[in-house]
């Protein structure tokens, strides 16, 4: 007896906690929302953060709530963004494609050395301490922290200046986050001009530093028909407003600086 009275006491209160357990689970069980999981699905998961919210997860229950767009996803396929549109029974018209370009041109083989660095590889690091080994202050540092936060494959590092494939680019912006030099911007895809460089030196200057510096000449905004381009602090801007994409200013330009 010593022995069975406790054995049937726990057992007793183990029935009586599963109880108090299941009625509590039942009081207590928050509802989710099933369109949370069926827009999640047409999310691409990266969790790459260019939306703004934790993950995908994040921003799917964001769009049931109403704080997101459902087109809010850079990522997402624009066939899905209509599907997700549908499961919250609003409709939303798609954009133009954009996507992130690198306005440098400052390759190992174009722009001057400063130094030999020998720090942590990483573009926040050398800029920090020292700016890296290159010359110019304003070009690309090369050491691949973009690379790094893109979970797209879609930047690679050649001969020291960050390449963007296109295709693969989904503009979610974290690239352009991580550049200590902010050399990286997002541009509507069908924009093909755009001028490959940052830098705001003088022209004398600049032809010492870099062979594809942009020099502040003024030949691009004289060649220009529709005064879509003007050169201020000594760098080529281009209004795209304005802009038609003739390539009259790729064409003048004497450093090739701007991309056409």
């Amino acid at each position: 007896m010593s022995i069975l009275m406790p054995v049937l006491v726990l057992s007793i209160m183990g029935i009586l906690f599963g109880i108090l357990l299941g009625v509590a689970a039942k009081v207590f069980r928050v509802e989710k929302d099933e369109r949370i999981e069926k827009i999640a699905e047409l999310l691409p998961g990266a969790n790459c953060g260019g939306c703004g919210y934790a993950g995908c997860a994040g921003f799917a229950e964001a769009v049931v709530r109403g704080e997101a767009k459902p087109n809010g996803c850079p990522g997402t396929k624009d066939e899905n963004i209509q599907k997700i549109a549908e499961i919250m029974g609003v409709t939303v018209k798609s954009g133009p494609k954009m996507v992130a370009r690198v306005l440098c041109k400052g390759t190992c083989d174009n722009v001057s050395q400063k130094c030999t660095y020998d720090g942590i590889s990483d573009c926040v690091a050398s800029n920090r301490y020292g700016g890296g080994d290159k010359a110019c202050e304003y070009s690309c540092c090369g050491l691949g922290s973009c690379v790094s936060v893109c979970r797209f494959g879609a930047i690679k590092i050649e001969n020291g200046v960050a390449v963007i494939d296109e295709e693969k680019c989904t503009a979610c912006g974290m690239c352009v986050k991580t550049c200590p030099r902010k050399v990286i911007i997002i541009l509507p895809k069908d924009k093909k001009t755009y001028v490959a460089c940052k830098s705001k030196e003088k022209g004398a200057a600049m032809k010492d530093i870099c062979k594809a510096g942009c020099i502040g000449c003024k030949l691009c905004e004289k060649a220009c028909e529709y005064d879509a381009i003007s050169v201020k602090d000594n760098l080529a801007e281009i209004d795209y407003a304005k802009c038609t994409d003739c390539g009259a200013c790729a064409e003048k330009c004497p450093k090739k600086v701007i991309n056409y």
